[in-house]
């Protein structure tokens, strides 16, 4: 279930906030300029390609191409077998920026947002059927567990992809992660 868990970063340890009604969602991260909506998903082979995949959302790329501006569109999806899902976890574990909107629609599976405004940290564990886009210039970072299982389509406006600044902060070692969230988010 997708569930948003409000931190604040000096006392880490627990949420003050914890909610799973979409637009509680959708109105909270709004406030900080945050697009989280709830879009249908397509039956697909649990093999699709990344073109397959691709075609099938073809409709709804394209339009957010055309409303924002990207200019290109890919898949990223890992499972529990992978041999190097240890490193892909640890490469997005640490606070980052980028100099655009992060976008990504959740064909299949879960993954975990920190998103950090002032001294709240919001989590957010976005699940199939789910599209959030951070805002250039917002902190953040993102958690896929220990065992990742999901398939997203991300957005880009600079065609060399996802290009991150990492802000030396140690923010993300301090908040419950993935393995305590997803327990208390199902």
């Amino acid at each position: 279930m997708t569930t948003l868990s409000i931190f604040n970063q000096s006392q880490p340890e627990a949420a003050h906030t914890v909610t799973t009604d979409p637009k509680v969602i959708g109105d909270t991260l709004a406030s900080h300029g945050v697009r989280f909506e709830r879009w249908p998903t397509r039956d697909l082979p649990a093999d699709a390609s990344q073109q397959q995949i691709l075609e099938s959302y073809a409709d709804e790329v394209e339009a957010l191409k055309r409303e924002c501006g990207f200019q290109t569109a890919d898949v990223v999806s890992l499972n529990p077998d992978h041999p190097q899902k240890e490193a892909f976890r640890q490469k997005f574990l640490d606070e980052h920026t980028h100099s655009e909107d992060e976008v990504r629609f959740f064909v299949r599976g879960q993954g975990l947002f920190y998103l950090h405004f002032g001294d709240q940290v919001y989590a957010l564990m976005c699940q199939k059927n789910d599209l959030i886009s951070v805002p250039n210039g917002t902190h953040h970072w993102f958690d896929m567990g220990p065992a990742p299982e999901f398939t997203c389509i991300r957005l880009f406006t600079n065609p060399e992809g996802w290009v991150a600044s990492f802000t030396g902060e140690d923010i993300a070692t301090r908040l419950p992660g993935y393995e305590v969230l997803a327990g208390a988010a199902g």
